[in-house]
């Protein structure tokens, strides 16, 4: 029995079945399975084993009349749906699988680390009466897909990762409930600039691909696209600034300034403190100097902390502007040659999702020199004060400067 066959035939036409059509293409990969077959299509497909059986004898000619034209079930058949009873479940759920919740960058779907049973349980500890099964269809409704183990594999797990992201969580949760800004910042990709082959197919006339040069060499004149992301957690909203020179910590700290002045500051008008989440490498790492001293410059000029909590290492696609951003940029101009920065703006600040995210986007065209040296002298002069949690992780840089914020 081929589990990950009948996996992917189930996701490849559940989104256009009905509730008969989904009970029936169950119903009939068990037949097809033989012997457990029902308990194994039950567990791929999150359907319950009595649905299933349903199915089974609509399909042997065995079952009850069949429900009126136009009807999914009978008359009067079928119970409210739960979250109409229990309208805080979505939301329990939600929060039980955030902290954990894992995603591929170039695709908006996510997945959970936790088992449906642990998750079944977890809900019935808040008081929610739920089976494992219906934790699975909310799950598939809240954008969740099943992933094979190979997809999940990120190195080394950090004994304290867990933790982490739960430290990560709490503190994201309290910055929007006081109505303080929470943003998510990473490098997208970096990009050749040309009419070079970007992933994906759009629909076209038949017969006139785009066409694209063969080889991947960089054009000289064109040069390569940075896209620095900040997004905006509470706001659903997101700014990408699109350097055409090195993927520094002064670049990634511009970047975070120009959100705030252009899209944060009106945003946030009350502002006294900014959380950051980032991931723990790249040009925002946990171990960058730069990165530590320009936050500090920029403190200074927003005149109120900013504190940073870095993902993990090993953990960079489950930071939120992968799935609530970037990927979404990524499905806008799939199939697209990105033969120009005014082309690369254009298509992102184009993007959109059907829970209202906006994006804004510019060109930083300034210059950002590699290899540069923060001294020991400059590193004591920054106002930093480690978390007593892995104050490597999480730390708050106060402004060092007199003053009242901005």
């Amino acid at each position: 029995m081929d589990d990950t066959a009948i996996r992917m035939r189930y996701e490849a036409v559940r989104p256009v079945l009905d509730e008969r059509g989904r009970r029936r293409f169950a119903a009939a990969e068990a037949l097809a399975a033989g012997r457990g077959g029902i308990a194994t299509v039950s567990r791929i497909t999150g359907i319950a084993r009595s649905t299933i059986g349903r199915g089974l004898a609509e399909l042997r000619g065995t079952s009850p009349p069949e429900a009126e034209p136009g009807q999914l079930r009978r008359r009067g058949a079928g119970r409210p749906a739960l979250i109409d009873k229990d309208p805080t479940l979505l939301e329990d759920l939600v929060a039980l699988v955030e902290p954990s919740t894992r995603g591929d960058p170039t695709a908006p779907l996510k997945w959970t680390a936790k088992s449906l049973r642990k998750l079944a349980a977890e809900l019935g500890g808040l008081g929610h009466r739920i089976s494992r099964n219906v934790v699975g269809e909310l799950l598939h409704g809240l954008g969740y897909s099943l992933q094979a183990n190979r997809k999940t594999q990120e190195g080394a797990h950090h004994p304290d990762r867990d933790a982490q992201f739960n430290y990560i969580n709490d503190r994201v949760k309290a910055a929007l409930g006081a109505g303080e800004p929470a943003i998510s910042v990473d490098t997208k990709k970096k990009e050749l600039v040309g009419d070079f082959k970007n992933a994906g197919r759009e629909w076209r006339p038949k017969g006139k691909p785009e066409r694209v040069r063969v080889h991947d060499f960089i054009v000289p004149e064109l040069g390569r696209a940075s896209p620095y992301g900040v997004y905006d957690i509470a706001d659903n909203a997101g700014w990408v600034s699109v350097g055409i020179d090195n993927d520094t910590a002064s670049f990634a700290a511009n970047s975070i300034r120009r959100w705030w002045k252009t899209m944060g500051r009106s945003r946030h008008p009350h502002a006294t403190r900014l959380l950051i989440t980032a991931d723990s490498g790249g040009s925002n790492g946990a171990r960058v100097r730069l990165w530590k001293r320009e936050l500090q410059t920029l403190a200074n000029e927003l005149r109120i902390p900013i504190t940073v909590c870095h993902l993990p290492p090993g953990t960079s696609k489950w930071n939120r502007i992968e799935h609530r951003l970037f990927s979404f940029i990524t499905q806008n101009w799939r199939g697209k040659p990105l033969v120009s920065l005014q082309a690369i703006v254009r298509l992102i600040a184009a993007t959109t999702t059907e829970t209202g995210l906006k994006v804004r986007c510019e060109v930083d065209p300034k210059t950002y020199p590699a290899g540069v040296k923060v001294t020991d002298r400059e590193m004591d002069a920054i106002a930093l004060e480690p978390h007593s949690f892995h104050g490597d992780w999480n730390y708050t840089i106060r402004p060092n400067t007199p003053g009242t914020k901005r």
